[in-house]
């Protein structure tokens, strides 16, 4: 086991023993200095994650999500240096949280914001002017065969639960009240960013069936038969509007 294994596991587990050869330049208890600094490395990871997720953390209540992070860093410890990467597996680690068990809805909640993150931190582009996605969607022939490309912050969540809900009102001035939110309720949720906000929007059955198609690189005629399926009232020009007016789509591509 190499070295900076077993400082890594000193640092984040008190049961274990203090590394051979630890020594303080003031000659004072290396243990002591030892459970400071492990409470000073445990304190800041813990608070990333609480500003990473904190509509997950007001779920629960400050003194349960911390003590839920504390076990989850210890299982899960920081692979990159950058404290806003750490928490991918927060979501999937809450799922299989037995104290967590009495809310179903958690884990989707700790999911829509992980994805918030990344749509922050994802790579700019420019949309498609709407002049070329007007000449674009005027071809009869080569519209069906046509994929779209995205823009890099575009993401999709779909949940048993009324996660979209539930984020949206811990929001400020979101005008949504916790006890009036149906959490049985499936929702979806588009998370991209705008500018330099993250927008969170609720999407219907067939929205939600188009933007997964196009995120899984699937013809446009395709996509629209996917969506079609979901819900029968689609309306593409709809759907297409939402996408034009938040800039989400930045190329188009025939086969040939």
């Amino acid at each position: 086991m190499s070295t900076q294994h077993t400082w890594a596991q000193a640092l984040l587990d008190p049961t274990q023993a203090i590394p051979q050869g630890l020594s303080t330049w003031n000659h004072s208890d290396p243990a002591k200095r030892l459970a400071v600094y492990r409470n000073n490395v445990m304190v800041s990871l813990v608070d990333a994650l609480a500003q990473t997720f904190p509509v997950t953390q007001q779920l629960v209540g400050e003194a349960f999500f911390r003590a839920m992070a504390q076990v989850f860093v210890r299982a899960h410890p920081p692979r990159t240096r950058v404290l806003a990467h750490h928490g991918q597996a927060l979501p999937g680690f809450i799922a299989q949280f037995p104290p967590a068990a009495g809310l179903p809805y958690l884990p989707d909640v700790a999911q829509l914001e992980w994805q918030r993150l990344q749509a922050l931190h994802a790579a700019d582009a420019s949309a498609v002017e709407p002049a070329t996605i007007a000449a674009l969607l005027a071809d009869a022939e080569g519209l069906p065969l046509l994929r779209w490309q995205p823009h890099p912050s575009l993401q999709l969540l779909h949940s048993p639960h009324a996660v979209v809900s539930l984020w949206a009102a811990h929001q400020p001035g979101s005008g949504i009240a916790i006890e009036d939110v149906d959490v049985a309720s499936p929702e979806s949720a588009l998370i991209f960013r705008s500018g330099l906000d993250v927008m969170v929007l609720q999407a219907d059955d067939g929205l939600t069936a188009l933007i997964a198609s196009l995120l899984d690189n699937v013809a446009f005629g395709s996509a629209i038969d996917q969506a079609l399926s979901a819900d029968p009232d689609f309306d593409p020009s709809q759907a297409m509007a939402v996408l034009i007016r938040h800039g989400l789509l930045i190329g188009a591509r025939h086969p040939h």
